[in-house]
């Protein structure tokens, strides 16, 4: 991997993972989180991201996102 494409998945990662406590928090809907992945997997190009991205965050554990307010 260069360092080109680690600093993609990287970017990548970073992205997704916000946007799955936006999720869990019930910030974002699933339609949304699903069209921020396919933007960040088309403009980071990420090499592991792209293996497990199965845009359908129903499967994901939030509940260490949520907040009790």
């Amino acid at each position: 991997m260069t360092d080109e494409q680690f600093e993609s998945e990287q970017r990548y990662q970073s992205v997704i993972v916000t946007a799955r406590v936006m999720l869990g928090r019930g910030l974002i809907t699933e339609d949304e989180f699903r069209v921020i992945d396919t933007i960040m997997l088309e403009k980071y190009r990420p090499l592991l991201g792209g293996l497990y991205s199965d845009k359908t965050p129903k499967n994901l554990d939030f509940t260490a996102f949520q907040s009790d307010r």
